[in-house]
């Protein structure tokens, strides 16, 4: 048999619960899935702890409320002594809307269905197996630490600024890492960048507003969830809502915020090649793409479509990035493959350039 058709080993997932009955209905889906099995199960975080270095499993997935250690916890000793993909299920909306997790590395989050909804196993297997899929690509290296970046201090002075009509518009598109990556990106850009700033972040819904809540507490740029309607503004970031998709229309002199439900794409919503495609239309050359760590495809034909109307391109490059899916699916549209920190200076520059042609 050759190697390209030798089926790869199932990847070994570690299930931490203290519910017996989840455990039980994680282990059902997980071992039914021909490219996962369940090696050990753990019902507290010390538990957890130990099985992790028994069996070294290459997925964890951890529940946030946990007797004895708690999910956190456990989540930063893991990262801190044997990082590896963790995968955050977890029935509590409050926890799922704190971004602790994934400052400590949590690469994926998954909502419990209510126990004793109907289809609630079919429910969490079509939210499970994708997470899980995303964790077995992620990179263990680039997971530990917080989201805040080493040193970064989280108070930083905004000055005010009049709200310009935008001229340029600068699209982001990121999924798993993406909150990291973000968090590193966001800040770097100068409070006189002379472009709005447009972000799709694949997560649930619950995470968003908390996320674009964390990045303005980082950031020089005021950075706010997307609301339907809202004029678009120069040195504005605006975080695409969980669910929703995110495009632009012109009304009168202004381009405002549209939010819309419709289907999703590449299976996400929101979609990056919506909201890249809706920059490309209203700011043709002045527009800027940018594709960061993720997994699937979501952002490659949007990107070839801002470079198609003259505009500007870019990926983070693949050595960085948590999962190299998207960027590297995005590539031949790219004008330029920039490592993550260099990426806010890219940015700025071809924002800077829009502004002195257009004089």
């Amino acid at each position: 048999m050759s190697s390209s058709s030798r089926a790869r080993p199932p990847r070994r997932v570690l299930i931490v619960d203290d519910s017996e009955l989840m455990r039980r209905m994680l282990r059902d889906i997980i071992d039914g899935a021909d490219d996962f099995e369940v090696v050990a199960e753990a019902a507290n975080g010390y538990q957890a702890i130990r099985l992790v270095h028994e069996h070294d499993p290459e997925i964890v997935t951890l529940d946030v409320h946990l007797p004895d250690l708690g999910g956190l916890e456990t989540l930063a000793y893991i990262m801190s002594e044997a990082p590896r993909p963790v995968v955050i299920v977890s029935g509590s909306a409050e926890a799922l809307a704190d971004l602790s997790a994934l400052e400590w590395g949590a690469v994926e989050v998954v909502m419990k269905p209510a126990i004793g909804a109907a289809h609630e196993r079919d429910e969490l297997r079509r939210a499970l197996l994708p997470a899980l899929r995303a964790a077995g690509l992620a990179r263990a290296g680039h997971l530990a630490g917080q989201l805040a970046g080493p040193g970064r201090s989280p108070a930083r002075t905004r000055p005010p600024r009049e709200a310009r009509e935008v001229t340029c518009a600068v699209a982001l598109a990121a999924s798993t890492g993406g909150p990291r990556a973000l968090a590193e990106l966001i800040p770097q850009l100068p409070g006189d960048l002379p472009a709005a700033v447009l972000v799709v972040q694949h997560m649930p819904p619950l995470f968003t507003h908390s996320l674009a809540r964390r990045l303005d507490e980082l950031s020089v740029l005021p950075v706010q969830e997307a609301k339907h309607g809202d004029v678009v503004r120069t040195g504005h970031v605006y975080l695409a809502p969980g669910g929703r998709h995110l495009r632009l229309e012109r009304q009168d002199a202004d381009i405002v915020l549209t939010l819309t439900d419709g289907d999703p794409v590449w299976g996400v919503r929101p979609a990056a090649d919506l909201l890249f495609t809706s920059v490309a239309q209203h700011f043709g050359p002045r527009s800027v793409g940018v594709v960061l760590t993720g997994m699937g495809r979501d952002g490659a034909e949007g990107l070839r479509v801002i470079r198609e109307v003259g505009g500007r391109t870019a990926v983070q490059d693949e050595a960085g990035a948590v999962i190299a899916s998207m960027p590297r699916a995005a590539a031949p549209h790219a004008d330029a493959v920039v490592p993550l920190e260099a990426l806010a200076s890219f940015i700025a520059e071809q924002a800077a350039a829009q502004a002195a042609r257009d004089g």
